[in-house]
């Protein structure tokens, strides 16, 4: 059995980019900023961001197009995908999670729209809700407490 899925909670890092299929199909495009802490060898802490390009079509892609914009948080689920194309002769690549679900994270500082009509969109954009992430805690955990 073979498994592709992804699963990611950040910020957006550029307002939603819609455009339409031929079929008439929207198509959402976005980019979703992670970012993780940790200590490195020498006891110093650090911070390393990824960045993360994220498809979503038809209805999920009216939603995330109308509501969310750079700086909002997002949940995001869905499987990873390469894409391969020749430009100038020289072939160029690109990996995207494409979008199977999503929920709406809280508020962003750039946010204008309210919290309940965006859950209400989210709950009816998606087929099936999305895991309730659980809350970690913010300090650093030694490996040593660990008990196994």
């Amino acid at each position: 059995m073979y498994l592709n899925k992804a699963m990611i909670f950040g910020n957006l890092t550029r307002d939603p980019e819609m455009k339409a299929l031929p079929s008439g199909m929207q198509v959402c495009s976005f980019s979703v900023a992670t970012n993780r802490s940790y200590t490195d060898r020498d006891g110093k802490k650090q911070e390393s961001v990824d960045y993360h390009n994220v498809v979503a079509f038809g209805k999920q892609a009216e939603v995330i197009g109308k509501y969310l914009q750079k700086g909002r948080g997002i949940y995001v689920e869905g499987r990873m995908q390469t894409r391969s194309w020749e430009k100038d002769g020289q072939k160029q690549y690109r990996t995207e999670i494409i979008m199977d679900r999503f929920e709406f994270g809280p508020n962003g500082s750039s946010s204008s729209a309210p919290a309940s009509n965006n859950t209400a969109a989210a709950n009816s954009a998606q087929q099936q809700s999305a895991p309730v992430l659980p809350d970690y805690p913010e300090e650093e955990i030694n490996p040593e407490d660990i008990p196994f």
